[in-house]
């Protein structure tokens, strides 16, 4: 199989990827060596020449590269094609793989290949496909972890205790007329309990880890011109959304991607929320309100040099304000509260309802930064520490939660002194889960839906 392993788009080098028993007779058909002393390929070794396609071609100035199996990431042998990073130099060369009987290769399968060549396990195969996804040096981090091999190791080690604890049962359900010591109760439930609590601590860095790879979800929103736009703008560090003093400027919302302070996050700058008969303006406020409900925090914009309204306090109540954080924007002109004026600072009513407040000017920048640190302090701040703990990914969290119930399930039948032979079960089935998740056990479709969302070429 044959594939361009390198991001699409033109680039300085992009490589085409060979897997299988004929990846050196495919380049040895391609490729045409610059020294006149070639012999052979040596493994490993990167050779200079030219590519050719089948009809003897030039294509392309490149490096060439045998590496054999099984030392390779696939298992099988394999060869590269370091080629110029034209779009159309990479397809002729991929095209030119298939002419001499390579098959262009499918989302995922060399991940796929070298998970059924034990090269890897499935947590490490999915932690390659979150390493290329990666939108953050700290999720980078995160999925090198997993790729290393730490959640595998650390699932198989609570596989391998739940393993013995079955052991011990089989001597009371397999001989229970004989005088054989067998495991006490209370032995099995402090056991069950050390790895379910171990299990426990996994699935708990789950949310954090997802926030990290995934970015969070937090959405702008307030009333009309208190500057939602213009603060989107700052925090992105460029124009992206259209700033005008006519309300109802903004009629749908408008999403980015932007680090927080090293967090990934997608920005969403909604309609602002007012009455209106505009039906496209209502539509936006309509959508917007449904992004409240999956935010992971709201970013509530308030003009900071006008006293706090009513229906930014409604906002801030049905949101619910463990989830707000509010922006009193324009924070750059003089200060108007109180003395004659008898305004009311809208930081005092924020405080009575229990949300935290911060003064930021979109349009000088001041506070921006500090926003910034802030929104990645209360995205993480309220989830458990990761502790130096893998975090699991969706899939592999439901197969962890769902061992944790079973384990949960046995100490309940502790308690109420079933049969060993019912208190294996859930025993059995808990074993089974934690082995889906490294992939020691696991159905074909499971493993066809973990590989599909790969990228070809990888």
């Amino acid at each position: 199989m044959a594939a361009v392993a390198t991001a699409p788009g033109a680039g300085a080098i992009g490589i085409v990827r060979l897997s299988g028993p004929a990846s050196r007779d495919v380049l040895a058909r391609l490729f045409r060596p610059a020294r006149q002393d070639f012999t052979v390929f040596r493994p490993f070794t990167l050779h200079h020449g030219s590519l050719h396609d089948a009809a003897g071609r030039p294509l392309d100035d490149v490096l060439a590269v045998f590496m054999p199996g099984p030392r390779t990431f696939t298992g099988q042998d394999m060869a590269e094609l370091h080629c110029h990073g034209s779009p159309a130099v990479l397809a002729e060369a991929l095209a030119a793989c298939c002419a001499c009987g390579a098959r262009e290769a499918l989302p995922g399968e060399f991940s796929k290949r070298a998970f059924l060549a034990g090269r890897l396990d499935l947590t490490q195969a999915e932690a390659v496909a979150e390493l290329v996804a990666a939108p953050s040096a700290e999720a980078a981090r995160q999925a090198l972890q997993k790729l290393s091999g730490a959640l595998g190791e650390q699932v198989r080690e609570l596989r391998a205790r739940l393993v013995r604890l079955r052991a011990e049962l089989c001597v009371a359900v397999d001989f229970p007329d004989d005088e054989v010591e067998c495991l006490p109760s209370a032995a099995l439930a402090a056991g069950t309990g050390e790895v379910l609590a171990a299990i426990d601590g996994l699935c708990a860095s789950f949310a954090r880890g997802r926030l990290v790879r995934e970015g969070a979800l937090v959405v702008l929103a307030g009333p009309v011109n208190a500057g939602k736009s213009s603060l989107l703008n700052a925090l992105l560090g460029r124009e992206r959304a259209i700033v005008s003093d006519a309300p109802g400027t903004t009629r749908d919302y408008i999403e980015e991607t932007a680090l927080l302070h090293g967090l990934a996050a997608r920005l969403v700058d909604t309609a602002g929320l007012r009455e209106t008969e505009d039906h496209v303006e209502l539509e936006g406020v309509r959508r917007s309100r449904a992004l409240l409900d999956g935010a992971d925090l709201v970013l509530l914009v308030v003009d900071g040099a006008r006293p706090l309204g009513e229906a930014e306090q409604a906002l801030c109540r049905e949101v619910g304000t463990a989830r707000v954080l509010a922006c009193l924007n324009k924070a750059d002109l003089p200060g108007i509260f109180g003395g004659e004026s008898g305004l009311d600072d809208p930081a005092a009513p924020l405080a009575a309802l229990g949300v935290e407040s911060l003064r930021v000017s979109a349009r000088s920048g001041e506070g921006v930064s500090a926003l910034a640190a802030r929104c990645r302090e209360r995205l993480l701040g309220s989830l458990p520490a990761a502790d130096g703990r893998p975090a699991p990914n969706l899939r592999q969290a439901r197969a962890l939660e769902a061992a944790a119930e079973e384990l949960r399930a046995l100490r309940r039948a502790i308690d109420a002194a079933l049969p060993y032979d019912l208190l294996a079960v859930h025993l059995d089935a808990a074993c089974t889960l934690l082995a889906a998740v490294t992939g020691e056990i696991g159905a074909s479709d499971v493993l066809e839906e973990v590989f599909s969302g790969f990228c070809i070429g990888k």
